[in-house]
Parts: C-alpha cells; sequence; structure tokens
C-alpha cells in the first residue's frame, strides 16, 4: 500500500515541476511579446492559460485521490495538503502572465517603448523564485524555499525602480502618461507573481515542519 501511495506522490510531484514549466514558459513568452509588441504571441499566451487551468484541476484530482483512497501519515497530510495550496498560487501567476499579454495587445495600438530593461529583469527574477520554489517542494529542501522568499525583495526592489523610471518619464512626456501607466501595471503583475512564489515557498517549509518528529511518532 505504503508503495502504492509513494508512486502518486512521486506522480503528484512530477505534475507539479511540469505545470511549473509552463507557466515560467508563459512568462518569459509573455515579456518577448510585450517587447516586441507581438500581438499574434501574446493571443496564444491568452490561450495556453486553458492548459495550466487543467494541470491545475489535474494535480487537485490526485491530492484529493490521495486523501480519499490512502491514509497518510501527518507529515504526508501536510504535504498534499500544502501543494493543493500551491497550486492555487501557480494558477494565479498563469493568470498574470495572460494579464501581461492582454497588457501588451492594448499597448501594441500606441508607440513602442524603448527600455523594457528593468521589466525584463523583474520577469528572470519573478521565473526564477517561481521554479526554486517548487524545486522546494519536489526536493524537500526547506533552506531553498528560505532564499526564495528572501529573493523576493530583490523583485521589490526592481518594482521600485520602475515606479521611479515611469514617475520620470511621465514628466517628461506627459502625453505619454496612459502608455507608462500600463508599464506599471505590468510591473505590478510582476510582482504579483514574486508574491504567488514567496507563498509557496511558505507552504514548502510548512509541509517540512516537524517532519523529524512525524517520523518518530508514526
Amino acid at each position: 500500500m505504503r508503495t502504492k501511495f509513494d508512486e502518486q506522490l512521486k506522480n503528484l510531484n512530477e505534475e507539479m515541476i511540469q505545470m511549473g514549466v509552463m507557466i515560467e514558459e508563459n512568462i518569459q513568452e509573455a515579456i518577448e511579446a510585450l517587447v516586441k509588441s507581438d500581438v499574434d504571441k501574446a493571443k496564444k499566451i491568452m490561450e495556453k492559460d486553458t492548459a495550466i487551468d487543467k494541470k491545475q484541476r489535474d494535480i487537485e484530482s490526485i491530492c484529493f485521490n490521495l486523501l480519499i483512497q490512502q491514509q497518510p501519515v501527518a507529515r504526508d497530510l501536510r504535504m498534499i495538503t500544502a501543494a493543493m495550496k500551491m497550486v492555487t498560487d501557480m494558477e494565479r501567476i498563469g493568470d498574470h502572465a495572460a494579464d501581461i499579454s492582454e497588457m501588451t495587445i492594448m499597448l501594441a495600438k500606441s508607440e513602442r517603448m524603448e527600455n523594457y530593461e528593468t521589466i525584463i529583469k523583474m520577469a528572470s527574477e519573478a521565473s526564477i523564485m517561481l521554479i526554486h520554489s517548487i524545486d522546494a517542494f519536489t526536493e524537500k529542501d526547506k533552506v531553498k524555499a528560505k532564499e526564495v522568499i528572501d529573493h523576493d525583495d530583490v523583485v521589490d526592489a526592481l518594482f521600485d525602480q520602475v515606479k521611479q523610471e515611469v514617475t520620470k518619464l511621465i514628466q517628461n512626456d506627459p502625453k505619454r502618461g496612459e502608455q507608462e501607466i500600463d508599464m506599471l501595471m505590468i510591473a505590478k503583475y510582476l510582482e504579483r507573481i514574486g508574491d504567488h512564489a514567496t507563498n509557496i515557498a511558505e507552504w514548502v517549509i510548512y509541509s517540512l515542519d516537524d517532519r523529524k518528529k512525524d517520523k518518530q511518532g508514526n
């Protein structure tokens, strides 16, 4: 019975990794579409969000089956609970990638921006947080999870930098104010991605708490 349970847990980990890869790809492609004003790519990213939603449902189904069909001990129960919470944050990250793509379509009607450097950096750092948070879960690595939480300061600092850049650009050219505000909203989506990755890492830590104690007691 335990062997079957462990196989299902392994499948859960693999599905979590696949969902993380799908979301990371959407984030990176969303930024590429933004920089190139690629409306077609932006629309495809929005369509691909449906696959992420389906992956979330698949993972939740695995978790429910583990809870119903098996008899998880305390440490397993925490891990399954954490996974269910994590995929909710992961799905929201996927939504934000779609939100960025929607903004790209709107911005494509305006004059192209010239400097995306900070936005690109934000997307890269937020993606790192996402992948490392999922790695922390599958590797049961509390240290890596804590590093993800600490790394959120980097994304927040970049968001503050975007705000400063937007303020300066609007002051220099008020006519571009609406466009610059849209860019600030994109930066806000990236900041939220960092927040969701932080939530994931916090759930990882929750799932690993007192594991030694549980091992001795079960």
